[in-house]
């Protein structure tokens, strides 16, 4: 079965693009489907925790990302080993696309 990798953004977020180049590089020949989220209930929906979300079959990249129930049309923060970025470590993307 193969894998699918989703970046969910909103417009105007400073730090997609650098999150889909970084996501492209990592997941090499897998597409990465864009996915914008638009309003506050988009959010809800689609349990939108800030952009950028990066998700592998449906799932955050992010440890402990699921248990979380804070969605918001907003920018997201990580808790990366370096401290606090914009971006998500690639290394979580790796070991979800070995999982």
């Amino acid at each position: 079965m193969a894998l699918y990798v989703e970046l969910l953004y909103f417009d105007g977020c400073p730090n997609v693009e650098a999150a889909r180049q970084a996501v492209q590089a990592v997941a090499g020949g897998i597409d990465v489907r864009l996915v914008p989220v638009e309003t506050p209930d988009d959010a809800e929906r689609l349990r939108f925790l800030g952009s950028p979300t990066v998700r592998v079959d449906g799932r955050d990249i992010e440890p402990g990302a699921d248990e979380r129930t804070d969605y918001a049309l907003a920018c997201r923060v990580y808790r990366t080993a370096d401290g606090a970025s914009g971006t998500p470590e690639m290394s979580w993307l790796r070991s979800a696309l070995s999982s």
